[in-house]
């Protein structure tokens, strides 16, 4: 069981990371973004919980089209507000999920009950989302102007 004990605290550090990084930008859309993954950070930390208590479910995540619902408000607003460091920050959070990602399905191999490999398949397959949405975001606070008009949105397409 401490392979559980582990991982409810990578997503706690997640989720504390996301929230503290949403209080740091200055776009509150970019903020609002941020406090959804860290939802789903919380969710993930239950669903492990219930793992180790022997009672797991999953409900899958709703940020991809949340965020798509924020970045079409922040193009009618035009609400382009970014410092240097939100990049920097979005990057390492990135590199943290596509780690997750990695770690997770590493476990879903590792363990022999066939419903912890599922769940742990699917919130790697979530962490996996979460690194494509961050690497989205890097882009976007790079060049938001550009990237909205060019992108028409097709690249936050769910997988």
């Amino acid at each position: 069981m401490q392979v559980f004990d582990f991982v409810m605290q990578m997503e706690k550090d997640g989720e504390a990371y996301y929230r503290d990084l949403a209080e740091k930008v200055r776009n509150e859309g970019v903020a609002k973004i941020l406090l959804m993954m860290a939802d789903d950070e919380v969710k993930h930390y239950k669903i492990f919980e219930a793992m180790k208590s022997g009672s797991p479910s999953m409900e899958g995540t709703t940020v991809l089209s949340g965020a798509k619902n924020i970045f079409q408000k922040m193009k009618e607003q035009k609400e382009f507000d970014f410092d240097g460091t939100e990049r920097d920050a979005l990057s390492k959070a990135r590199d943290v999920e596509l780690y997750s990602e990695e770690f997770y399905q590493k476990k879903a191999n590792e363990v022999e009950s066939e419903e912890h490999k599922k769940l742990f398949r699917q919130i790697a397959d979530e962490e996996k989302r979460h690194a494509h949405l961050l690497d989205h975001m890097m882009e976007f606070v790079t060049r938001p102007e550009s990237w909205i008009d060019d992108a028409e949105f097709s690249n936050l397409e769910d997988y």
